[in-house]
């Protein structure tokens, strides 16, 4: 968990310093790498931003890719799926889709 938050900071830091603001993705990723700890108790041990689809006029897809390592040792993916309304980025569902790969 320390690793990513080190890297989801550093990133943010990163992107303020080079394009002058954070991408609208970070807030996003933050919030995926959270949920994902609190429903799965395990390492993140890698993190990717898959993109924005916007659904409809109120209703956004970010996406993201998480791998992680159990307390056994085990690896796996977790796709995470957080839609919002981009007008106010009110959360309206946090959808997760576990992968081998």
């Amino acid at each position: 968990m320390r690793k990513v938050m080190l890297f989801l900071i550093a990133l943010f830091i990163a992107s303020t310093v080079t394009v002058g603001a954070a991408p609208d993705y970070v807030k996003w990723g933050a919030l995926a790498v959270k949920e994902t700890q609190k429903r799965y108790q395990a390492e993140i041990v890698d993190y990717k931003h898959i993109g924005r689809t916007d659904l409809t006029a109120q209703k956004s897809e970010e996406q993201f890719k998480l791998w992680l390592r159990s307390k056994e040792g085990k690896e796996f993916g977790v796709f995470v799926y957080i839609e919002f309304d981009p007008s106010n980025d009110k959360v309206q569902s946090v959808r997760f889709v576990e992968s081998d790969r």
